[in-house]
């Protein structure tokens, strides 16, 4: 009886962690908690993103452009950002590339009301975005890049 009780707190610990999370398995995605709204989690992200030197581009509001063809979706809107001396030359290189890049995150609802921010992560762009248009793996690249993805974003989700 003591084990099935044990199996049984395990399992209910599992589903609750699991719980935080919407199910999500797209690969090389990261998504995240927020406790902060909709709005509020994208200005702290692009206040995140200016501050180190980037550009937001465009805010594309998936649920308002439902909205305008009468349909309802929670909150998804997509920032756009990047850095244009650096993206510039690639894309000049490699014109193929600007249909993936610049950088993208995006910040959503579910359909509880908890808010999420999503973005690629730096591996998945070196491995298969990158690679996909000719341009060779850098694994020394990623780490530093991913560091960079990730402070935006924990200065994004962070309480304070």
């Amino acid at each position: 009886m003591k084990r099935y009780q044990l199996l049984i707190g395990f399992i209910i610990t599992i589903l609750f962690m699991g719980s935080a999370l919407p199910a999500i398995s797209a690969e090389g995605l990261i998504t995240s908690l927020s406790v902060y709204s909709v709005d509020t989690t994208m200005d702290r992200f692009e206040a995140a993103v200016e501050k180190r030197g980037l550009k937001v581009f465009a805010r594309l509001d998936h649920a308002a452009a439902a909205k305008s063809v009468d349909l309802a979706m929670p909150r998804a809107t997509v920032i756009v950002f990047g850095n244009p001396r650096l993206g510039t030359p690639n894309f000049i290189k490699t014109p193929t590339l600007a249909i993936d890049l610049p950088l993208k995150a995006m910040v959503w609802e579910d359909g509880k009301g908890q808010v999420f921010l999503s973005y690629n992560s730096a591996e998945y762009l070196y491995r298969t975005i990158y690679v996909r248009h000719g341009i060779p793996y850098n694994k020394k690249a990623v780490a530093p890049f991913e560091n960079a993805l990730k402070a935006i974003s924990d200065e994004a989700l962070s309480a304070g």
